[in-house]
């Protein structure tokens, strides 16, 4: 969702993708190579064809050299992702899903689509998954009460979505309730 700059006031896409890549996937690598420390870590040693976890962003680095395939997640196949559709577009809650599922399916359908099983089809039911959670995250701020708001299941694309939104309703939203009580005290003395 683009945002004007006055309601830039969270994280970008960018920057949310920047963190998931920490998130740790298996690869099949395709190269040997010794253990190899990082500030984040140390990882490997990669053996072909003996699957490993690094990070996002080494199995990202790795695959656009050509040496090794990353392992998609579990939840990352049209099976599941279709299942995870109609849950949406059925039951009124969020269905549970990966706390980064956005980005992480972002980076590997743009780094990695050849190791991904039918990734136009992942690709329009995760467009199709975001619209519905969408919808029910501006519902759900449509019935904005000043004491709380209950969105469980939310993943952080989402949260950094409405952040912006939330935090104004929420200022308007405890200035009206406050001034009614204000107004009352003062006509009483």
């Amino acid at each position: 969702m683009a945002l004007p700059p006055s309601l830039r006031t969270s994280i970008t896409p960018p920057e949310l993708e920047l963190v998931a890549s920490e998130q740790l996937v298996e690869i099949v690598p395709l190269v040997s190579m010794e253990r190899t420390a990082f500030i984040s870590g140390a990882y490997g040693p990669l053996r072909p064809p003996t699957k490993c976890k690094v990070p996002l962003w080494m199995a990202s680095n790795l695959k656009l050299k050509k040496k090794c395939h990353i392992v998609p997640p579990s939840w990352l196949n049209v099976d599941f992702l279709q299942e995870r559709l109609l849950r949406e577009t059925t039951d009124p809650s969020f269905s549970e899903m990966p706390f980064r599922f956005a980005e992480i399916a972002k980076i590997l359908l743009d780094v990695a689509p050849d190791d991904l099983q039918n990734p136009d089809r992942i690709r329009s039911l995760l467009k199709d998954i975001r619209e519905a959670r969408q919808a029910k995250s501006r519902e759900g701020l449509s019935k904005l009460d000043h004491n709380e708001l209950m969105l469980p299941n939310l993943c952080a694309m989402e949260i950094n979505e409405i952040r912006p939104f939330f935090v104004r309703g929420m200022a308007v939203l405890t200035q009206l309730t406050r001034e009614p009580a204000q107004g009352d005290g003062m006509d009483q003395a």
